[in-house]
């Protein structure tokens, strides 16, 4: 029964095979090979346009070279309050920026309300140096809290971005979760509502160790070679990050997996529904799950065998959680079994 994160779960079968198969003989290091050049072309295929894509090894690296290319003197870079970018990343952002800051956003449920971001922008005078210049917005998609943006609202904070001359980042390490449970397209969810730059995760969703990031117009990644090397990102057999993207894009593997897993998430769900001893927070709409429960039963289940991790609840919802509880998140996978989340069912119910 483990819930911890989609990071703990290991690689799906096809993608281990392809890395085995791609193990043997020579070719070409340093992005050059031949099977690099085709995985570029099927995301070329996948957002229905030319991008520039960047093989990287981690979410964190994604994201902050993303923010570290669009770097301005005195940068501020707009994210939710509780983004992984500003609360999981240790900093990285603001260290491969050279010292760009990253500006917190209220919105309710992990989601960037496009009216406060006009608010924050406004605290940022061009004509007062001294608070530094906004650079980039970045959103998350699915979110930290397991919600996503509609098109419409990342319309809308692609309208504020435009408004303002700001580059928007997607982070997508759970992109092919928020992609099929929105049932729209790769085009449709990013360039199509004016994003710009995305993380294209693979780790979490069944890949060893794929990211990638997406250029919407390989004219703005011109720097990103440079940037990518320095931050020492630049894999010499980055054929084995192909040859994940390989498999997990061939057939819509990367599709499925993502639908196994926010099934998983969406039944689990329906368990604490009708459990009288935890409480569902918040409908999911992607794999993770969040309920409420006294401290007692969070440990009772965990010496019963269920793995979660206790987690800090977003800023709008604190008040939800009351003395001697806590807030508690259960993430499903690829490899997550019916029969796993029926056997936490039976010990909540």
């Amino acid at each position: 029964m483990n819930f911890a994160s989609d990071n703990w779960a290991g690689a799906h079968p096809r993608i281990a095979e392809s890395l085995t198969r791609h193990a043997g003989g020579f070719a070409a290091s340093y992005g050059a090979s031949e099977l690099d050049r085709i995985v570029e072309k099927r995301f070329n295929e996948m957002f229905e346009r030319e991008v520039a894509v960047f093989f990287v090894g981690t979410g964190t690296a994604a994201n902050s070279l993303a923010l570290a290319s669009v770097n301005r003197p005195g940068g501020v870079s707009f994210c939710h309050r509780e983004a992984h970018a500003i609360e999981d990343e240790c900093g990285a952002p603001e260290y491969f920026t050279g010292g760009a800051r990253l500006h917190p956003v209220d919105g309710a449920l992990g989601r960037i309300d496009p009216v406060n971001l006009k608010r924050e922008l406004k605290r940022f005078n061009p004509a007062f140096i001294h608070a530094g210049q906004p650079m980039a917005v970045s959103i998350t998609q699915a979110t930290e809290v397991g919600t996503l943006y509609s098109l419409a609202e990342i319309a809308r904070i692609s309208a504020v971005c435009r408004e303002h001359g700001l580059p928007l980042h997607l982070d997508g390490a759970r992109f092919a979760n928020a992609l099929v449970s929105l049932g729209v397209s790769p085009a449709d969810m990013t360039w199509r509502q004016g994003v710009d730059i995305v993380s294209f995760g693979g780790t979490k969703n069944g890949c060893w160790c794929a990211e990638a990031l997406v250029f919407m117009d390989p004219s703005h990644a011109r720097d990103l070679p440079f940037i990518r090397k320095r931050a020492a990102q630049l894999f010499s057999k980055t054929r084995f990050i192909a040859a994940q993207f390989d498999a997990y894009l061939d057939g819509g593997l990367w599709l499925e997996l993502a639908t196994h897993a926010n099934a998983m998430a969406t039944r689990l769900a329906g368990h604490i529904r009708t459990s009288e001893r935890i409480r569902l927070a918040w409908s999911p709409q992607a794999n993770e799950v969040f309920a409420i429960m006294k401290k007692s039963v969070s440990e009772k289940l965990q010496q019963q065998g269920a793995v979660f991790y206790e987690w800090n609840p977003p800023h709008s919802e604190m008040n939800r959680v009351e003395e001697g509880e806590v807030f508690a998140r259960f993430v499903t996978s690829f490899s997550t079994s019916d029969d796993e989340v029926d056997q936490l069912g039976d010990l909540i119910a």
